[in-house]
C-alpha cells in the first residue's frame, strides 16, 4: 500500500466527523470499505477484494469501484466543510481504465476546488497487490453540493 505519512492528516475532530458519518454508510459496511486516510481535501478508502464484490469475469465490480470513489470524493469534501455543514453528491463521471484486479482497491478522492455551493473533486481507484504494485483502474471526477446542517 502507498506509504500514507507523506500526506496530512486532518485535524482529529474533522477525521472524528468524518469516520462518524462513514461508520452511518451501509453500502460502505456492505462492501467492507474502510477509510485508510483523512486529510484536509484528501480521502483514501479501501476495498479488500473478495467474490461479493466481484463480477461474472472475476473482476471487481464497476459498482463497487464507482461506489467507494464517490464517497472518498464526497469525505474529502467534507474535510473542508465547517462542522454545521455536510455534503451531498450532484454528479459523478468515472472512466473504467483496466479491469480492477489485485488484493484490494484504494479510491482516493482529492478536491480541486471547494467552493461556497458547489465543490469539484478528482477520483482515482488503484488495484493493489499484495507486493506494493499499484495500477490506476478508473479515473473520474465529482461535483458535491454543500447543504447546512445533517442530512439524516
Amino acid at each position: 500500500m502507498e506509504d500514507q505519512t507523506q500526506y496530512e492528516q486532518a485535524s482529529p475532530a474533522v477525521r472524528e466527523r468524518v469516520q462518524g458519518s462513514f461508520d452511518g454508510q451501509g453500502l460502505m459496511a456492505h462492501l467492507g470499505a474502510r477509510l485508510t486516510h483523512v486529510g484536509p481535501g484528501r480521502v483514501h478508502i479501501v476495498l479488500p477484494v473478495r467474490p461479493e464484490v466481484t463480477q461474472q469475469h472475476g473482476y471487481v465490480h464497476a459498482g463497487a469501484t464507482g461506489a467507494i470513489a464517490d464517497s472518498a470524493g464526497g469525505y474529502a469534501a467534507l474535510t473542508l466543510f465547517d462542522e454545521g455543514s455536510d455534503v451531498l453528491g450532484v454528479e459523478y463521471k468515472i472512466n473504467l481504465l483496466a479491469p480492477a484486479v489485485g488484493d484490494h482497491l484504494e479510491a482516493i478522492g482529492t478536491v480541486l476546488k471547494s467552493g461556497r455551493t458547489l465543490t469539484v473533486c478528482r477520483l482515482e481507484v488503484y488495484g493493489i497487490q499484495g507486493d506494493g504494485e499499484r495500477k490506476l483502474v478508473a479515473s473520474g471526477q465529482q461535483t458535491l453540493i454543500r447543504v447546512e446542517g445533517s442530512t439524516r
